[in-house]
């Protein structure tokens, strides 16, 4: 499908009030997609805003660029070529690998032959049905024992073509499973506490971006008498929630957990409230660490703690490759965002809520290439592992 070809990926610098309200007017008159920030009523000046721009409107956007002198660079050159070489699924059809991006087909007899590869370590729950019908499967990796241990929970791919987080998930069940018994720090964790992962959260949406729209976002549920389809499923928590257009990227749904999806993975959590110690959800791209708050601009109870660990997971995971990753509350970090799955869990009262934006700064966005999956995923587990090493010192 080349439904990309020619389509350019922009960055803006915007530095005075009219370029801020030009890149919102220029949302309104065409249709462009937001990379960063994730939509237009989050661009402020002196912050970087990238964009992907539909063929037919580049002549357009160029002059109105050159009329207002606002300073840009173009980022990807053609998003289809971008998109053709960053997912080679040509060379093997039938078999997964930690190393390439993985349609939902091949993550699902995965997930059926590792939960079935080790069965005193790992198992796998079904949470529930997407709204289009496909399984959402837990992974529980621990050793077995008599008596309930805390436990870490952790999502993957919320955003659908954030492509990066679900081969993370991935690569954290192998490494948990082949390093148990040779990684002292792997096996006091599964020795000590249980780690639950959901490989991919969004799956319809990721289905999608990989047989239809390779940009999709959102889940894929329809509402009779809309059009629009689907929902933000980081939006969607009962947190700060407000109501917002249903054919946004960024639409909230329409109620706190309205998307099936969203309401399968509160449940879990609130059913195992009293074990879960940490929630940790990936996202991609820009490189930050981020905890509670993202609803508001108030400090969290436990913000310094909160900063204090995120700044010790951010230094140990540039200790591998030097990626630096800025650490701090999501609303004055990046921006504010209502209906955020780590402040819910916070508000629930899991205090360790942290979301991940991995790699990159935006140089390839959300087509991050194969090659930067295992840089990518080993300098993410010494981050999530230093995390999991504070949860075991510091849990009664």
């Amino acid at each position: 499908l080349s439904i990309f070809t020619r389509e350019k990926v922009f960055r803006l610098k915007p530095v005075l009030d009219k370029h801020v309200t030009l890149i919102k007017e220029l949302d309104k008159s065409i249709k462009v997609d937001f990379w960063r920030p994730e939509s237009s009523e989050l661009v402020t000046i002196d912050s970087d805003v990238d964009i992907r721009v539909p063929a037919i409107y580049l002549d357009m956007v160029y002059t109105i660029l050159q009329q207002n002198d606002m300073e840009h660079e173009v980022l990807i050159e053609d998003l289809q070529v971008a998109v053709d070489a960053h997912a080679d699924n040509k060379a093997s059809p039938r078999t997964h690998s930690y190393t390439k991006y993985n349609s939902w087909d091949k993550i699902q007899s995965w997930i059926a032959s590792i939960s079935s590869s080790n069965p005193n370590l790992i198992s796998k729950q079904v949470i529930g049905n997407t709204y289009e019908g496909r399984p959402m499967t837990i992974l529980k990796l621990g050793k077995k024992s008599s008596s309930t241990k805390p436990a870490i929970f952790m999502d993957c791919g919320i955003h659908a073509r954030e492509w990066i987080s679900p081969a993370f998930c991935q690569w954290f069940v192998k490494e948990a499973l082949s390093t148990y018994g040779s990684d002292s720090q792997m096996t006091s964790l599964l020795d000590q506490m249980d780690v639950f992962v959901l490989p991919v959260f969004n799956v319809d949406g990721y289905d999608y971006t990989h047989k239809s729209n390779r940009m999709w976002r959102k889940t894929r549920s329809k509402k009779s008498g809309s059009s629009c389809i689907g929902a933000d499923p980081n939006r969607n928590w009962n947190a700060g929630w407000s109501s917002s257009n249903p054919c946004s990227d960024t639409f909230c749904g329409y109620s706190p957990e309205s998307e099936i999806e969203v309401k399968n993975v509160a449940d879990f959590i609130r059913r195992n409230k009293s074990i879960i110690k940490a929630y940790l959800t990936i996202h991609s791209y820009s490189q930050l660490l981020l905890f509670p708050y993202s609803y508001t601009y108030d400090l969290a109870e436990h913000h310094s703690e909160l900063l204090k660990v995120a700044e010790g997971a951010s230094a140990a995971l540039r200790s591998l490759y030097g990626t630096r990753y800025t650490s701090g509350p999501g609303a004055t970090t990046i921006y504010p965002a209502a209906g955020g799955s780590d402040d819910w869990a916070y508000d629930l009262g899991v205090k360790y809520s942290y979301t991940f934006e991995l790699r990159d700064t935006g140089r390839y966005g959300f087509l991050l290439p194969e090659s930067e999956i295992k840089p990518t995923c080993e300098e993410t587990m010494l981050a999530v592992k230093y995390i999991a090493a504070y949860l075991l010192c510091t849990s009664p």
